[in-house]
């Protein structure tokens, strides 16, 4: 989704695809091991700035990267808090920013003690790795995480009640300025982000002012460069806690495509090179994106088209019970119509 805006931009993109045949091939100019240093240090000759669609690439070879004099964006010091959640919530607390009460728990008998002290639940999560719900279990016995013990610390966070999940999507050049897009409520399903309304129905005001001070906090405070997604929560004894960062474009962000001005995977590349920011302004009043999964069929392509203000992107992944292979979006002027449209265009994927 990067290589259209880069296109327009007259700029020359090349993707180190991990295997043959994924869904980056169409830009892809080299294969292979992300976590291989001579592979990636081989490909980074061949560019001026190296980003990122993940944040799994591991420390020593982003650090190897900067060393070599490679620009990279987001840089290592601030990706290091989207790629581990202990530090992560340990930096958040530092800053004062507001999160959910957590703690690192190495053994049963401290995950036990923060269980007793947070109502008897608690979300357990594995700090590296986990995405769409993986390595996040909810319990109310330590021994329901017994096998995740024995690699390291734990991060135990209080079950927080809330109203709604959040997202706040900003972009950052390294010169320091900030564009944000309006605040947006996502709708999970199994631990999945399904939909994404934008803006977020009833934030105009002191939630939109919250989301983004506490964004634009994170990305200044961090150093972030590139497009930056802090997920929310609007608790129901109304806070707004960080729950995840991710930084790069985000799954949240894709309404924007459509939706924006400007979408966030062309001020990704902005970001990254440090040109001037684009205008997030929102084309429609209401923009709702519908994820796709297992498959984008192309024969039923047609029928989503059916409405001409539908919009359908597809992935180019092999089709897969529980992908994510695509999105819809539709846009207009009443939020309940459009709510229906944009889900009525993704039925037709659905097996």
């Amino acid at each position: 989704m990067m290589v259209p805006p880069a296109v327009e931009l007259g700029l020359e993109i090349a993707v180190l695809a991990e295997t043959v045949g994924s869904s980056a091939g169409i830009a892809a100019t080299a294969v292979g091991d992300y976590r291989g240093l001579d592979t990636v240090l081989a490909f980074a000759e061949t560019v001026d700035v190296v980003t990122f669609d993940h944040e799994h690439v591991p420390q020593p070879i982003l650090a190897a990267l900067v060393d070599a004099g490679v620009a990279v964006h987001p840089g290592p010091d601030a990706l290091l808090y989207a790629q581990d959640k202990l530090l992560m919530r340990a930096k958040l607390s530092e800053l004062g920013l507001p999160v959910p009460g957590w703690a690192a728990v190495e053994n049963e008998t401290q995950l036990d003690a923060f269980l007793t002290e947070y109502g008897g639940r608690a979300v357990v999560k594995t700090p590296r790795g986990g995405y769409d719900g993986k390595g996040v279990r909810v319990v109310a016995s330590a021994a329901e995480v017994a096998d995740w013990f024995g690699d390291g610390p734990l991060l135990a966070e209080e079950l927080v009640s809330f109203r709604r999940e959040l997202s706040q999507v900003l972009a950052r050049r390294p010169s320091g300025d900030i564009a944000l897009w309006p605040v947006v409520e996502s709708i999970q399903r199994n631990g999945v982000c399904a939909e994404v309304i934008a803006p977020a129905p009833g934030s105009a005001g002191k939630i939109a002012d919250m989301a983004a001070d506490i964004a634009t906090a994170v990305a200044e405070n961090l150093g972030v460069t590139g497009v930056l997604a802090v997920e929310l929560f609007e608790t129901t004894d109304d806070r707004i806690l960080v729950n995840e960062l991710a930084m790069r474009p985000h799954n949240s962000g894709h309404w924007t495509i459509d939706g924006s001005t400007t979408s966030q995977f062309e001020q990704h590349l902005r970001a990254v090179l440090d040109y001037p920011l684009g205008a997030t302004g929102c084309r429609e009043p209401w923009s709702v994106m519908v994820n796709v999964f297992g498959g984008v069929a192309p024969e039923r392509v047609p029928l989503a088209l059916a409405d001409p203000a539908v919009k359908v992107h597809g992935y180019g992944k092999e089709p897969r019970p529980g992908r994510k292979a695509g999105h819809v979006t539709a846009g207009g002027e009443d939020l309940d119509d459009v709510v229906f449209r944009a889900r009525a265009a993704a039925a037709f994927f659905e097996e």
